[in-house]
């Protein structure tokens, strides 16, 4: 096995030399990775199974013997989590690239694990709504900062060659936890006792916390992370036992390429200005990429899957009580995209993919839109049509979240997929007032039809946007995709704009 200890003795000062990177990314995989996917990729599966729930069990606090909230209560409901949300990812945004990877991917399932007990023992009655709504904004703020977190540590810690499609299936997995919260619901709000059945469905996710945070405490640092904050010996230890742990199962490991060795300045704490200057002086067109990918996404998302039992019960008369047998058909096409078609990320390319998955699946919504305008569907071809939609629009989406994750440097990663997600969250949330606005009372369908056209013309545009601006990161180092700001023993030639092949003239950004 050959390996290469980042080594002091450079020819400037206050510098590394290290072949971390490239000991990662020359590593077959293993069992080590798949646990590693295991204990982060929880994060997706704990937000889809924890809107779900809050979903489909709204109409039982509104019950005199639970919390007797008004209608108008128990929708607010999921706003406060979307706040909580953005205030996590932005807050733990921040300390995850000031104090690291596994010390935030501790603390955010921690805090969310929190937030939901607490929701979960919620007295009913007078002020305690504030508190219900307290309890959202905090379990919203666990996964918010796990997005940010999460994404950061799977990218620097999976081999380059697996990258995308890892990514895409972590990211993706949200939707095995919407099914999961699915079955749940249904089975505790038929089985067991209105004022105690909310409760418990709110109390699975802290107990899969739980379980995860055991699994979690074991895995180490990111050596990237480490190595580019200046902590040597710590990542000379993390990358170690990364290695024996391959070995253990793997057997000898491919050497090293010691034509990657970078040299580093590691950089002090990295503030939003530094971030600002970062995305748009020196990476302009990979920020309109980023953001066109993230709020097209989040704007049609939220808009249709948050009025999607709006649409079954007035358009096609489905009882309230059996639209989510529907809804388990619409969740299958959204994880079996990114599962099957994931590694074509990978093979096929990013932009080929980005591009096609998020155009194709515009142009398939504009055609059900038609044929939904026309009254050809009922709820069954309706639910299947979405379903062959968002098979590829979910790989699509779950590739905005990959390339947020990749295509900035390593000091303000997670911040930059902060940044970005807050302000997806923002068009989601538009998104999904828009939508239940025009679906009213069910009995125009050309308004609702607009709302389709106009959500199939943003995919499209997200799309273009992949086409003009998207990045060749598959297969590539984390540091050629982006060069860290402490690099310095790489030459600017390494750093371009949009992915081009055009080098940029200016050294990276120091700070």
């Amino acid at each position: 096995m050959a390996t290469t200890s980042a080594d002091n003795a450079t020819d400037s000062p206050h510098s590394i030399r290290s072949l971390i990177p490239a000991r990662i990314d020359r590593l077959p995989w293993s069992r080590f990775h798949t646990r590693l996917v295991i204990a982060l990729g929880i994060a997706w599966i704990l937000d889809g199974l924890e809107i779900t729930i809050a979903s489909n069990v709204g109409p039982d606090l509104t019950l005199k013997s639970t919390l007797n909230l008004g209608s108008g209560a128990v929708g607010d409901i999921a706003w406060w989590y979307l706040i909580g949300e953005v205030i996590g990812a932005l807050y733990f945004g921040r300390l995850s690239d000031k104090l690291g990877r596994r010390n935030l991917f501790m603390i955010t399932l921690g805090v969310y694990l929190i937030g939901s007990g607490l929701t979960a023992a919620t007295p009913g009655g007078g002020h305690w709504l504030i508190f219900l709504y307290a309890t959202r904004i905090l379990a919203g703020m666990g996964i918010g900062g796990e997005y940010a977190a999460i994404n950061s540590a799977i990218d620097e810690m999976i081999p380059a060659k697996y990258r995308g499609r890892i990514d895409l299936a972590v990211n993706g997995t949200y939707w095995a936890g919407a099914l999961i919260g699915t079955v749940i619901t249904l089975w505790v709000l038929n089985h067991v006792a209105p004022g105690w059945g909310w409760r418990i469905a709110f109390l699975v996710g802290p107990v899969l916390a739980l379980c995860i945070i055991y699994v979690r405490r074991n895995l180490p640092e990111s050596p990237r992370w480490q190595i580019m904050h200046g902590h040597e010996a710590e990542a000379e230890q993390s990358i170690r036992e990364i290695e024996d742990h391959v070995a253990a199962t793997k057997g000898e490991l491919p050497p090293v390429d010691s034509s990657n060795e970078l040299e580093i300045r590691p950089t002090t704490q990295i503030g939003y200005l530094a971030l600002l200057r970062a995305l748009f002086r020196q990476y302009p067109g990979r920020s309109v990429l980023v953001f066109a990918l993230m709020s097209t996404q989040s704007f049609l998302y939220n808009a249709i899957f948050f009025t999607y039992g709006l649409v079954l019960e007035f358009f096609f008369h489905v009882k309230a009580t059996d639209t989510a047998y529907y809804f388990f058909a619409f969740a299958a096409g959204n994880l079996a995209g990114p599962l099957t078609i994931g590694r074509l990320f990978d093979t096929i390319g990013r932009k080929k993919m980005i591009a096609g998955t998020y155009i194709l699946s515009g142009i398939l919504l504009a055609i059900s839109a038609v044929l939904f305008k026309n009254g050809s569907l009922n709820a069954t071809t309706q639910t299947i049509a979405w379903a062959i939609v968002f098979f590829f629009a979910s790989a699509g989406a779950s590739a905005g979240y990959l390339t947020a994750s990749e295509v900035f440097p390593l000091e303000v990663r997670a911040k930059a997929i902060a940044v970005f997600f807050a302000i997806a969250q923002a068009f989601g949330a538009f998104g999904s007032a828009w939508y239940a606005h025009l679906i009213g009372t069910g009995s125009d369908r050309n308004t609702l039809f607009a709302g389709y056209i106009v959500g199939a013309i943003a995919m499209v545009l997200g799309g273009l946007a992949a086409v003009f601006f998207g990045v060749n990161a598959e297969g590539r180092s984390l540091e050629d995709v982006a060069t860290p700001l402490g690099v310095i023993g790489k030459p600017p030639e390494s750093i371009f704009r949009a992915g081009s092949e055009r080098p940029v003239t200016d050294p990276p950004a120091e700070t």
